[in-house]
């Protein structure tokens, strides 16, 4: 209540918002989209599943902003990489290493992505896969610049490839400290693009 005896307007605290992905992120990851409800989401958080409606309208909606963010800080950085690097070769060992962390440190974050954007709404994952196509373009450029033998079909194809070869690494354990899968999983992805 304020001095005047009204209400006070009901804030919304953003380390909560940021608790509840982190929470949704590692809960989808190990139990599914489908299974998670919005109390479980909410006791993940340490909040009840009823405060999750005060960030997000939905189940759903929790999912686009994970997918939104995670998409957009990989353009953005990839766009800003390709526009202010010089080198090409540096700018695309760049984007291997962003998408390398984007596996290997938030891996929960990078299995949800893989597996659940068709369980966003239809207009969602059109946009989402829009941003995804720019992020892979921007690849493709380094890639069609630095190998210029290859028809930017080939090019679209390697640069699939080297990102698939990265994201391989989501579904299985196999037994490396993270800086030894970083390594192993830059080097495939240069192999594949055809790049030192």
């Amino acid at each position: 209540m304020t001095a005047d005896g009204a209400a006070r307007p009901r804030t919304r605290d953003p380390a909560r918002k940021e608790r509840i992905l982190l929470a949704a992120a590692d809960l989808i990851a190990l139990k599914g989209y489908h299974t998670v409800s919005i109390m479980d989401l909410g006791a993940a958080a340490g909040i009840t599943g009823s405060a999750i409606y005060r960030h997000f309208g939905s189940k759903s909606a929790v999912l686009v902003e994970l997918f939104d963010r995670v998409i957009d800080a990989l353009l953005r950085d990839a766009q800003e990489t390709v526009l202010n690097q010089g080198d090409l070769q540096k700018a695309l060992t760049h984007l291997i290493a962003g998408q390398v962390e984007f596996v290997v440190a938030n891996r929960a974050l990078a299995q949800v992505y893989h597996l659940e954007v068709n369980n966003l709404p239809h207009e969602d994952r059109r946009r989402l896969r829009r941003k995804q196509r720019l992020y892979v373009e921007e690849w493709v450029h380094l890639v069609a610049e630095l190998r210029s033998n290859l028809t930017d079909a080939e090019a679209r194809a390697v640069v699939h490839a080297a990102i698939a070869a990265i994201q391989s690494a989501l579904f299985h354990s196999v037994g490396l400290t993270e800086d030894q899968l970083r390594q192993l999983l830059t080097e495939s992805a240069a192999a594949v693009l055809g790049v030192d």
